[in-house]
């Protein structure tokens, strides 16, 4: 009688654990869907920004293409990294140590590139004699490489913080759990670090946008501004703030999974971290290309004869 309730519950944990595989397959395929959908869209956004000579020496088309190539990263190693998990897939720690900072550094243009952007729709509303003089091709480079130096010094701390974790020690290099950023935290100094850095970028970085929206409003009050460029340019940093919102939450979700997890089944937290993941990763990626590629004139019919080329190709390859 116990071998057969042994039997039985053995068949039933099986049907679990198979139900449960093939639901993760599933997630993945739906969701790797729209990713590669908006990995198409971005890339044809990047090639769009290159195409023409107005779009590689204006600045703010020069800041929209750092943005977008940030975020494609992102997306693409993040889409990577969420196989790995879904098939639960155990990498090394090297590997997942190159694959989270790698992740880390994209994620952190993102929020900097955005403050810069809006810095330079504040000058062009508030200021607009002197927004040539000031928003220079230099000195958008210049802005540029300094954004990429920080997010780069960030990552180098990081990564001198796991260094310090006695790795020798381990009987393998080879991962027990499935790879995440989270997952690089093996000093408590690195967890620290990560939310207090987070939370300056992020402080500053709202405050910045926020600042910059003000100003634009208060501009636009202003018998002698552009009425119609001061309002889409509120517009637009109205959506660079729920794009910060978006990527701030994107680095919370970890935490938030954590806490999750110790009171809620496996299951649950997989269909749970899989709405996180469309929501807060992959929506945030791809705004900015709807914004610009869909609300910017110059972008748009640009963008559109590429994506309509493209899949004209695509259906007579088909055919």
């Amino acid at each position: 009688m116990s071998y057969a309730n042994q039997s039985q519950t053995l068949n039933i944990t099986t049907e679990q654990q198979y139900v449960g595989f093939f639901e993760r397959v599933f997630i993945a395929i739906l969701i790797g869907m729209p990713c590669c959908l908006f990995l198409f869209i971005n890339g044809t956004m990047l090639f769009t920004l290159r195409s023409k000579a107005v779009f590689r020496e204006t600045s703010r088309y020069i800041l929209l293409y750092n943005l977008l190539f940030a975020d494609t990263v992102l997306l693409a190693l993040s889409q990577l990294m969420y196989i790995l998990a879904a098939c639960r897939i155990f990498t090394t720690y090297p590997v997942c140590g190159v694959l989270s900072m790698l992740n880390k550094l994209t994620n952190e243009i993102s929020p900097l590139t955005l403050v810069v952007m809006c810095l330079e729709r504040y000058v062009a509303v508030c200021y607009p004699l002197r927004h040539a003089a000031i928003i220079t091709v230099r000195n958008t480079a210049i802005a540029i490489i300094v954004v990429w130096a920080f997010s780069s010094l960030n990552v180098l701390v990081q990564v001198l913080l796991l260094l310090t974790f006695p790795f020798e020690e381990l009987p393998s290099l080879q991962m027990t759990d499935i790879c995440s950023y989270e997952a690089m935290f093996l000093v408590p100094m690195s967890d620290l670090y990560d939310k207090a850095y987070t939370g300056f970028v992020f402080l500053s970085a709202g405050v910045a946008v926020t600042c910059s929206y003000i100003g634009v409003m208060v501009a636009a009050r202003s018998a002698s501004t552009d009425k119609a460029s001061a309002h889409k340019a509120r517009n637009t940093l109205l959506l660079h703030l729920v794009q910060l919102g978006l990527i701030l939450l994107s680095t919370m979700h970890g935490t938030i999974i954590v806490s999750l997890s110790t009171t809620l089944p496996r299951l649950l937290i997989i269909r749970i971290r899989s709405s996180f993941y469309v929501f807060i990763y992959i929506l945030p990626r791809c705004l900015s290309s709807l914004i610009y590629g869909l609300r910017d004139q110059t972008i748009r019919p640009v963008l559109m004869y590429y994506l309509c080329c493209r899949l004209r190709l695509s259906h007579f390859s088909k055919s």
